[in-house]
């Protein structure tokens, strides 16, 4: 059997990892967002499939007999097609989807569904830090007037959409400490997030809570129809059973 594993999160590392030893054949996929990915201990594609017909072909090229999906939370349009795709051909195919984030005693939260409705919850003269990834920025306009930081892995190679934005360079892991020394000098006044839940994106929310700050958190979208696993441990049994 040859898995196809849909990558680009913590999770899909550590997948990677516990499978790179099996005896199985993996095949990884990273979509190559970021410029200089970690490398994975299992023969690896980066880059997107070219639309439906391109996964498929990569399906059949590959011999794929199972898709384990670990990708972001937010990759929805990703994971929609997988399942769909997969659910036609007969396929076994998998969805981890981590816990998503709670707000704790001291938090001040308020839940949006989109990027768009962040804007009447900020005032003007506020600084806005997006923890948002860089492809949805665009949905931001609606802040204009407000200092809007918006952090990415890599250096841009295109100045933002709208005025009054500028970038911050920054890759993960983050600790609380220094999350908290980011906020303050920055002078950041809001947060905004999506809930994408898991320990690794945890500090920014824990130093928004020491620091007082409000966050808008996106809520995530609704996960796939198929088989639906929220950890990698219970993922990586999946396999086996296949």
């Amino acid at each position: 059997m040859t898995l196809l594993l849909l990558a680009g999160t913590g999770e899909a590392k550590r997948i990677a990892w516990g499978l790179a030893d099996s005896g199985l054949r993996v095949l990884a996929s990273l979509a190559g967002a970021t410029r200089s990915p970690e490398p994975l201990p299992v023969p690896t594609r980066i880059g997107g499939f070219g639309g439906e017909d391109g996964f498929r072909e990569v399906l059949a090229a590959e011999n794929i007999r199972a898709v384990l999906d670990a990708t972001h939370p937010f990759a929805d349009r990703i994971s929609d097609r997988t399942a769909r795709i997969c659910a036609q051909l007969g396929l076994p195919y998998a969805q981890l989807v981590r816990p998503a984030w709670t707000p704790q005693d001291g938090d001040d939260w308020t839940q949006i569904t989109t990027p768009e409705d962040a804007a009447p919850h900020v005032p003007m003269g506020a600084t806005v830090f997006l923890a948002t990834g860089r492809q949805t920025v665009a949905r931001f306009r609606a802040l204009e007037g407000r200092r809007i930081l918006v952090r990415v892995i890599d250096p841009p190679s295109a100045p933002l959409p709208f005025e009054g934005g500028e970038f911050v360079i920054g890759r993960p892991p983050f600790s609380v400490a220094s999350e908290v020394a980011l906020f303050e000098g920055l002078g950041v006044t809001h947060l905004v997030t999506k809930n994408a839940g898991g320990n690794g994106g945890r500090a920014k929310l824990d130093a928004a809570r020491r620091l007082g700050l409000p966050v808008l958190m996106i809520a995530r979208p609704a996960p796939t129809t198929g088989v639906i696993v929220p950890s990698v441990e219970e993922a990586l049994a999946w396999v086996k059973q296949q």
